[in-house]
C-alpha cells in the first residue's frame, strides 16, 4: 500500500533527525511493509494468514553489519500489531525491539516506523509479530546480517545464499487458537510442518559442484524440528551471530526460535534430492520434504524419505555439545571472536529460572519461578522512562525457584548494567524447552540432565562455548549460560513455545544505570507512539 504524502513527509522528518544519533556515515536501508489478512493454504485448507506486502511468508531483510533500517509497517488488520526481531539486539534502544513490555502497538489503520541499526552484528536471525498469538497465522520473514567487505569471513563466498523458515503449524485461524488458549485450555498436536510457507514443495536450485549457504531458522510454535537433505552432508558455519567450528552433520536439530547458516555442496548425481523436516520428542512425528533441485537433473526425487532422529535426547545433546565458536575467525569487527575470554571473568550473580505448570482460576497457566506474567495497561519499558508507578515493580519474580504454586504478576527483574552474570535454566518437565532472551547474545557454558549444582560447573566450557540468543532445555535437564550484561533496557526473556510464552511463561529483565548519557541508553524515539497510562505525554520534539 503506497504511503500518502503525509506518511511519507512524518518519515523524511524522522530520517533528517536520525543523524542526531547514530552515526551518519552508516547506510541507511528503507523498507515499506503493509501488513495485511489473505487467504493461505500451507497445508491444502485455506486460512486467513498475515502477509507483508501480500507475502507469505514475509519479504527477507538484507542488511550489513552497522547499517540503519528504517521499516515503516502499516497496520492494515482490524486489531493492534507488532513486529519484533528475533536476535536483533536494538543497542541502547529497547524502546523499538517490538514486544508489548516495550512498545506500543501499533492501531488498526495506523503505522509505526521502527528505527533499528544491527550494530555489531552479523548472521542470521528472524523476525515475527509479537502480540496476539498472530504468528501463528504468519508474518514472519528472515533476517540476513552480512559481514563488511572487509571483514574476513571463514569461508568461500557461496554460489547461492537461501532462506529457509521451518515450522510447525495448525490449520486453525489463530483467532480460534487464540481463543482456545484464553479459555484457559492446551492446545493440540498441530498438523503439519511448513518449509517456507508450504506443506510441501518447498524446491532450493542448485547447480552441481557448487556450495550453497542455507540460513535455518525455526519460526514454529512448539515442536523442536530436525533438518536433513537426502544424500549431502551439511557443514555447520554460523549460529545466531556467532562463526563456529566447521563441524560437519548429516542432520540438525534446530529448536524452536532457534537459527543456523550450514554450507549444502551439490556433490552428488544430477537429480532431485529430499530436504526433510521432521518433529523431535514428540508422540506423532510430523514430516514435511521439500526438494533440492539440480540444474542438470535427470529426474525427480526417489527411494525413501530419509529417516532421522525422534525422541533420542542424548543424541541431540551431544550435537548441541559439539557445536563451538570459531576462536580464529572475526565477527562483526576484524578482532578474533576468541579475544573476549568469557572463561576468565568472575560472575557478579547466579539466577536459576525453573519453568511449571497449573491451573490459575481453573485455567491453564505456565510460569517462571512460579510468576505467570501478564501484561500491563502500558508497556513497561514507557511507564519506567516516564516514571509512572503502579505500572511494574522491580523485584516481583525471584532469583531463584521458590517450590511454590503459580501466580499472577507483572514480573520484572533488576539487574545492574555491565555486570556478568550467570543464568540457570532448570527444566523439572518431561517436555524440551527453549528459551530467548531479547537484546543479548550469551555463551553456553553447559547443559546435562538432572538437577543443576554448584558443582555443575566443573563441567562448564570455559573456552570455546557458542554465543548465541536462543537456548534448549532438555526434558529433566538443566542449561547455563553467561552473559554480559552490556546493553541498558528492558528485555523479555521468554519461552518461544509460543503456547506457553502467551499464558505467562516470561518475565522482563531490566538492565538499569543511573546515567543518562547517550553512550549508555538513547532518548525514547521521537516517533515513539505512547499508550495507556503514558497516553498525552509528550516524547521529544521533531
Amino acid at each position: 500500500m503506497p504511503l500518502n504524502l503525509a506518511v511519507a513527509a512524518s518519515i523524511c522528518s524522522l530520517f533528517c533527525s536520525l543523524f542526531a544519533i547514530v552515526n551518519a556515515e552508516d547506510p541507511y536501508r528503507f523498507f515499506n511493509w503493509n501488513v495485511t489478512y489473505g487467504d493461505i493454504y500451507p497445508l491444502g485448507a485455506r486460512q486467513r494468514g498475515i502477509l507483508i506486502n501480500g507475502q507469505f511468508p514475509g519479504p527477507d531483510i538484507h542488511s550489513v553489519t552497522n547499517d540503519n533500517l528504517i521499516i515503516n509497517v502499516f497496520n492494515s488488520l482490524d486489531e493492534p500489531f507488532l513486529l519484533s526481531w528475533n536476535g536483533i539486539q536494538n543497542r541502547r534502544n529497547s524502546f523499538e525491539d517490538g514486544v508489548y513490555g516495550t512498545t506500543c502497538p501499533i492501531p488498526p489503520g495506523k503505522n509505526f516506523t521502527y528505527i533499528l541499526q544491527v550494530k555489531d552484528q552479523i548472521g542470521s536471525f528472524y523476525y515475527f509479530p509479537s502480540l496476539a498469538f498472530h504468528k501463528a497465522a504468519g508474518g514472519f520473514g528472515g533476517i540476513r546480517i552480512l559481514s563488511r567487505p572487509r571483514i574476513p569471513v571463514p569461508f568461500p563466498d557461496p554460489a547461492g545464499d537461501y532462506t529457509v523458515l521451518i515450522g510447525d503449524w495448525y490449520k486453525s485461524n489463530h483467532t480460534d487458537l487464540r481463543a482456545h488458549l484464553d479459555k484457559g485450555k492446551k492446545l493440540p498436536l498441530p498438523d503439519g510442518i511448513l518449509i517456507n510457507g508450504r506443506g510441501s514443495g518447498a524446491a532450493f536450485n542448485v547447480e552441481q559442484g557448487k556450495t550453497y549457504r542455507l540460513r535455518i531458522s525455526n519460526v514454529g510454535l512448539q515442536n523442536s524440528l530436525n533438518f536433513r537433505i537426502q544424500n549431502h552432508k551439511m557443514k555447520l558455519v554460523e549460529v545466531e551471530g556467532t562463526h563456529t567450528l566447521q563441524t560437519t552433520y548429516s542432520s540438525l536439530d534446530v529448536h524452536v526460535g532457534q537459527s543456523y547458516s550450514v554450507l549444502v555442496t551439490a556433490d552428488q548425481p544430477a537429480r532431485d534430492y529430499y530436504i526433510v523436516v521432521s518433529s523431535r520428542f514428540t508422540s506423532t512425528v510430523l514430516t514435511t520434504t521439500g526438494i533440492l533441485h539440480y540444474s542438470n537433473s535427470a529426474g525427480p526425487v526417489s527411494g525413501p524419505i530419509p529417516g532421522g532422529p525422534t525422541v533420542q535426547i542424548d543424541w541431540s545433546l551431544n550435537q548441541a555439545r559439539s557445536i563451538r565458536s570459531n576462536l580464529t575467525a572475526s565477527g562483526p569487527r576484524p578482532n578474533p571472536q576468541g579475544s573476549y575470554h568469557y572463561g576468565l571473568i568472575n560472575t557478579t550473580r547466579t539466577i536459576r529460572l525453573s519453568s511449571s505448570a497449573g491451573q490459575v482460576n481453573g485455567k491453564q497457566r505456565y510460569a517462571i519461578n512460579s510468576v505467570s506474567f501478564i501484561p500491563a495497561d502500558t508497556p513497561l519499558k514507557l511507564a519506567d522512562y516516564f516514571k509512572i508507578g503502579g505500572v511494574f515493580h522491580v523485584g516481583s519474580i525471584s532469583n531463584n525457584p521458590t517450590g511454590g504454586g503459580i501466580y499472577l504478576d507483572t514480573a520484572v527483574m533488576g539487574a545492574d548494567y555491565r555486570a556478568f552474570i550467570e543464568i540457570v535454566f532448570q527444566n523439572d518437565e518431561d517436555i524440551i524447552q527453549s528459551y530467548h532472551l531479547n537484546g543479548y547474545q550469551f555463551w553456553v557454558v553447559g547443559m546435562d540432565g538432572g538437577q543443576w549444582t554448584s558443582a555443575s560447573r566443573n563441567q562448564y566450557n570455559l573456552r570455546d562455548a557458542v554465543a548465541r540468543v536462543t537456548v534448549q532445555v532438555y526434558p529433566k535437564s538443566w542449561s547455563a549460560i553467561y552473559i554480559a550484561l552490556d546493553n541498558v533496557g528492558m528485555w523479555n526473556l521468554r519461552s518461544e513455545s509460543w503456547a506457553r510464552q502467551y499464558l505467562g511463561q516470561q518475565f522482563y529483565l531490566r538492565v538499569y544505570t543511573a546515567s543518562t548519557s547517550l553512550r549508555d541508553e538513547y532518548p525514547i524515539p521521537k516517533n515513539a507512539r505512547l499508550c495507556g497510562k503514558a497516553a498525552g505525554r509528550h516524547t521529544r520534539p521533531l
